[in-house]
């Protein structure tokens, strides 16, 4: 689920790299390239802007100037509420990103308690996940860690991405979508359910128990 701000850190990055090419990384860039792993989306990013240098050159200088804001990545509005709700009632929840181990590391080093209230964790980096977002894989491999394993159409994703939500939909499962404002709202049909803020999701109406 997205948990973390982390976009527009991404977007500052990114625009910052192709500032220097006269380049620019619209949202018409961004929606192409959201929750993917690291390399695919420097690929498409490179093809797109026809960038002069290598997907590894691009990955390499981005996550060095990352690394160097991760630590202001704040939780998104409503996530913790919605989180401590699941976990006052027993529901198990997992995080499944796109996102490698080193950078997951740095993006949650602020709230490492707050991540302690997952059941687990599934990486861009498992090599379970063969294939990134849009390829069911990684919730598949997430789904498959609860113990029991649940139904997979009882499964509910949370994302920001149009990547993800092909993801989910494509593992069986419901999706909840918190787009960006700036995202193309052609882009955000798919989701079972559309909301411009986790603070105004309802739990009852995916027959979870309603907060107080």
């Amino acid at each position: 689920m997205a948990v973390h701000d982390t976009e527009r850190l991404y977007s500052m990055v990114f625009q910052e790299i192709c500032d220097r090419y006269g380049k620019k990384y619209s949202w018409d860039v961004k929606s192409l390239v959201m929750g993917k792993k690291a390399l695919d989306a420097a690929e498409i990013i490179i093809q797109v802007l026809q960038l002069p240098m290598s997907k590894e050159e691009l990955v390499e200088e981005s996550q060095m100037k990352l690394r160097q804001v991760f630590s202001q990545a704040s939780l998104l509005p409503g996530v913790e509420k919605l989180i401590h709700h699941l976990r006052k009632h027993d529901i198990p929840c997992a995080v499944a990103t796109s996102s490698g181990t080193a950078s997951f590391e740095e993006k949650t080093s602020q709230h490492k308690e707050f991540f302690s209230l997952f059941h687990h964790v599934v990486l861009g980096d498992d090599p379970e996940v063969r294939s990134g977002k849009p390829s069911p894989d990684i919730f598949l491999a997430c789904a498959k860690r609860f113990s029991p394993t649940p139904p997979l159409d009882k499964c509910l994703v949370f994302e920001d991405a149009p990547n993800g939500v092909e993801a989910a939909l494509a593992a069986g499962m419901q999706v909840v979508m918190v787009p960006d404002a700036n995202l193309n709202r052609d882009l955000t049909r798919n989701a079972t359910m559309l909301l411009s803020s986790l603070q105004d999701f309802q739990p009852e109406l995916f027959g979870l128990p309603p907060y107080e």
